[in-house]
Parts: structure tokens; C-alpha cells; sequence
């Protein structure tokens, strides 16, 4: 293949766009940082105070038609020819299923996240920390975020391997509703904003938790911990998943496999050696509880006087957080599963991705609540003095026998995440570069196109983290671009859900 016709196969639209835009955005993050937070922060208080009802009112209508994508008919269309089987053993797919997304952010929430709401107002108007600083970290990390993931992945799986279309493209998704505009400036439109979103969130990942990753090892090794050793870091994390995109989905797959098997020695050292069995299994049994009973009310719950501001620090968060990975995550899952049905895509993401971060919170959360709840050792106290979180999180660790061991497999468990979930966007993002999909949509994307992408999602988080942006800052950059996401996830669910009742009517074109 030569270089001029691909030339002409790449899309300048997903790609020199987004490329000069996130060069501007970084030196205005570093050569303004305070600028940059006002301006940040102006943006932030406006959506998420002003239209904060409007994500609330996004994830929980998602999930409810997460069951109604299943338990309908649509739910019987499989992924593929009417009798081919599942590309990939039930097993090998949810672990591509659980790290191609969120998985370092969920290790990384999960060791902290109890910190952050036990100093928060309204857990005290709720009960006491013990009931509720466990449950919220479960509520914001389970069904409604997996939902946007299970619904698109089965929008974007009918998407290439029923319909097989040739454009891995948001715009494509939405082609039953906008028609001949899907290819002229509505549709390309959708296209830069989708491929805003993708950045901002592995700018968001990559900021909040690889300053953790840095930690672990400066505290390894008896060194100081910098922004300059976190962005090495980051430069190191880069090169790994670099590397590993260049061998395709087989690297991946290989990669995800063994990001599990790291991840589930993690958890059941903790479980087992941190002296917390019983409190952690009978707390997080008490949190599931609550969370399924006051499901309804905390998934509409808008604090109208501002009396905490909860939900706008929080739950808005999240959902914006989990719906600009929608860009790239479900396009992998719908890549990898091929031959399962719409209601095993969307069922077998719950019951893999749900229960493995909720079991995440349940061993790595509760084991440092309940340190503090049975006077061990003050997480709340330390974090109140220092300011540090990541300080904190490592002195809770550092509570376990052999410690050392723990932090090993910290380390392990996160530089695996972040390449398998990188090396999964990578491949999302190079067939985005193109017009149609190249080769097999899987194996054939070129190095330089793959190189770019992998140098492009590391710039903004190395920009954030140079200029000193606070969580605050982060978490602002995703519900910027989740606002006008979220309008377009609906118009892709909305889209499939008309296009998929055709096909079952007319049967494969």
C-alpha cells in the first residue's frame, strides 16, 4: 500500500483539527495555568450548576433503555451472521470488556474515593460515614456508567458487523437520523466533537491517576516524588502501550488477559492479609444494599437549594467522565463482539464490568474505611494536614503486612491498565483518522498513523499535569466535552434503535 493513496484515505477533520487545537490548549494550560483554571472553572459552574439536571436525566434514561434494548427483540439480533458464534471465549471478552475503559481510574478511585466523601456535607445528612462512604463510591461506578458503555457498544456492533459499514465513525452511528447530512457539515461536526471528547478523557485518566503510579514507584524506590518523574511516567506508560499496539488485537487481548490476572492478586492480598475480612465483606454487602435501595433517589437527586452541591461536584462528574470515553471504549467492544447477541453484549457488560468494579471498591475501599473506622490509622486526618491524596493512599497501604508486595502489584496492575485501555483507544482512534475503515479494522492501521495517535493522547495530560491543574481542573475538561456528547449518544442510540427495527422487518440487506 502506498503512501498516496492512504494520503487520500485520511480524514483531515478527525485528525489536523484536533491535532492544532490540543497544541493551542496545551500552552495556554502552561503558560497560563491560572488563566487557564479561571476560565476552566467559569465553564464548569455554568454546566454542571446551571444544566446539571441534564446529565442526571441522560444516565438514568440510558440504563432504562439498556433493558429495553435487551428484553425486547432487538435483543435477539446477533452481532454478525445469524449463526456465528462469539469471537472470543466469554472470559478473554470481559477482560477486554473491564480494561479497555476506566480500569486504572477504577483501581486508583477505588483505594481513595471513601476519603473524599466522608468530609462531604451530605453524607452526614444522609446517615454516617460507615453506611454511606462506601455506598457512593459503588452507586458512582456501577450500573448507569456502564450503561452508556453496554448500550453504544451494541449500537456500534450492529453498526460494523451486521450492517458492515466501512466508517468507524460517530457520524456513521448517526446516519438513520441525519441522512444525507451524515457526510457534509452536521455529521462532520459530530466527528471533531467526538474526537474532542476522546482526548479529554484519556487527558482526565491519565492526569488524576498517573501521579498515584508516580508515587508508587518514587516511594519503591526512595526517590522524590515531581511533576517531572510523573510525566517520565507518563512518557514510559506511552512507550509500553505504543509498543503494544503495534502487534493489534492480538497484543491486546494478551495484555488484557494478563492486566486480570495482576488485578485479582491485588485484590485478594488486600482481602486477605489486611486483617479487614469480615468488616470489608459485611460493609460492602450493607453498601450494595443501600445503593439498590435508594437507586431512584440518588440517580435524580439535584440538591435544588445547593445546600452540598453534591451531585454537581460528583455524580455530574462521573457521568460526564464515563461519557466522553463512550468515544472509543464501546467501539472496542463492539469490535470484539462479534457474534454475541445484543442482550449478551449489553447483560455480559454488567455482570463482567459491574462486578468487577464493585468487588474493586468493595476489597480496596472498605480495607482503608476500615483502618479509620476501627481507630488503625486516621486516612481523614493525614488528608486534612497534607492535602495529598496520593500521600494518603500510599500510607494506607503501607498498613498492610509486606507492603512492598502490595505496591508491587499497584504498580503492575496500573501500568497494564493503562496500556490495555490505551492500546484499545489507539486502535479506535487510528481507523477514526480515516474515511473507511483500513484492512480489517484491526491489524492494519499503519505505525505512523498508530504512532500519532499514541504521541497525540499523551500531550494534554502531560500539559495538565505540567501546569499544576488541580482535580478540580480535570474533571472540568470532561463535563466540557460530555455536554454536547451526550446529545449525540442519544442520537445513536436513537438511531440503532430505528435502524435495528428495520432489520428485523426486512431481515439483512
Amino acid at each position: 500500500m502506498n503512501d498516496k493513496p492512504m494520503k487520500r484515505k485520511l480524514d483531515p477533520a478527525t485528525t489536523v483539527i484536533p491535532l492544532a487545537c490540543i497544541l493551542v490548549l496545551c500552552v495556554f494550560f502552561v503558560i497560563d495555568p491560572t488563566g487557564s483554571t479561571d476560565v476552566l472553572a467559569a465553564i464548569r459552574f455554568f454546566l454542571g450548576d446551571t444544566f446539571g439536571a441534564y446529565y442526571l436525566v441522560i444516565g438514568l434514561g440510558v440504563l432504562l433503555i439498556s433493558f429495553y434494548l435487551s428484553f425486547s427483540k432487538i435483543g435477539d439480533i446477533v452481532l454478525g451472521g445469524p449463526n456465528e458464534k462469539p469471537q472470543y471465549s466469554f472470559w478473554l471478552w470481559g477482560a477486554m470488556v473491564f480494561t479497555c475503559g476506566l480500569a486504572a481510574d477504577i483501581l486508583f478511585y477505588s483505594l481513595c474515593e471513601w476519603i473524599y466523601y466522608a468530609q462531604e456535607p451530605h453524607i452526614a445528612e444522609l446517615g454516617t460515614i460507615q453506611d454511606w462512604a462506601s455506598a457512593y463510591p459503588i452507586y458512582h461506578w456501577s450500573m448507569i456508567p456502564w450503561s452508556f458503555y453496554a448500550v453504544l457498544a451494541a449500537c456500534f456492533g450492529f453498526m460494523l458487523h451486521v450492517r458492515g459499514v466501512r466508517k468507524q465513525k460517530y457520524s456513521e452511528a448517526c446516519r438513520p437520523l441525519l441522512g444525507k447530512w451524515t457526510d457534509k457539515v452536521p455529521g462532520r461536526l459530530v466527528d471533531v466533537l467526538a474526537v474532542f471528547a476522546l482526548i479529554a478523557g484519556t487527558a482526565t485518566t491519565f492526569s488524576v491517576s498517573t501521579p498515584l503510579l508516580s508515587r508508587v514507584i518514587t516511594t519503591m524506590l526512595g526517590l522524590s516524588s515531581t511533576k517531572w518523574v510523573t510525566i517520565g511516567i507518563l512518557l514510559f506508560v506511552c512507550v509500553v502501550y505504543t509498543i503494544s499496539v503495534m502487534h493489534g488485537m492480538k497484543g491486546v487481548a494478551k495484555l488484557s488477559n494478563i492486566c486480570m490476572y495482576i488485578f485479582g492478586a491485588l485484590l485478594l492480598y488486600v482481602l486477605i492479609f489486611g486483617g479487614e475480612f469480615r468488616y470489608t465483606v459485611e460493609t460492602g454487602l450493607t453498601a450494595i444494599g443501600n445503593v439498590v435501595q435508594n437507586f431512584i433517589g440518588l440517580s435524580t437527586w439535584t440538591d435544588a437549594l445547593r445546600t452540598s452541591s453534591f451531585p454537581q461536584n460528583w455524580t455530574i462528574f462521573y457521568w460526564a467522565y464515563w461519557m466522553v470515553w463512550c468515544v472509543a471504549a464501546p467501539f472496542f467492544m463492539g469490535n470484539v463482539s462479534r457474534g454475541r447477541t445484543v442482550r449478551q453484549v449489553i447483560m455480559g457488560s454488567y455482570l463482567f464490568g459491574v462486578s468487577s468494579t464493585v468487588v474493586s471498591f468493595i476489597v480496596l475501599g472498605n480495607y482503608g474505611l476500615g483502618l479509620q473506622m476501627h481507630g488503625k490509622f486516621d486516612a481523614i486526618a493525614l488528608y486534612e494536614a497534607t492535602g495529598d491524596l496520593y500521600e494518603t493512599v500510599i500510607a494506607i497501604v503501607e498498613n498492610l503486612p509486606m507492603h512492598q508486595i502490595a505496591l508491587v502489584l499497584i504498580m503492575a496492575s496500573m501500568i497494564a491498565f493503562y496500556a490495555s485501555s490505551f492500546d484499545s483507544i489507539t486502535l479506535v482512534a487510528c481507523q477514526y483518522s480515516y474515511r473507511e475503515i483500513i484492512g480489517d479494522g484491526e491489524e492494519n492501521a499503519p505505525v505512523r498513523i498508530k504512532l500519532f495517535w499514541a504521541i497525540l493522547l499523551i500531550l494534554l495530560p502531560i500539559a495538565l499535569i505540567f501546569s499544576d491543574s488541580s482535580m478540580s481542573n480535570m474533571q472540568t475538561v470532561s463535563i466540557i466535552a460530555a455536554f454536547p456528547i451526550a446529545l449525540v449518544i442519544l442520537m445513536i442510540i436513537w438511531s440503532f434503535i430505528k435502524d435495528a427495527k428495520a432489520y428485523l422487518q426486512t431481515g439483512p440487506k
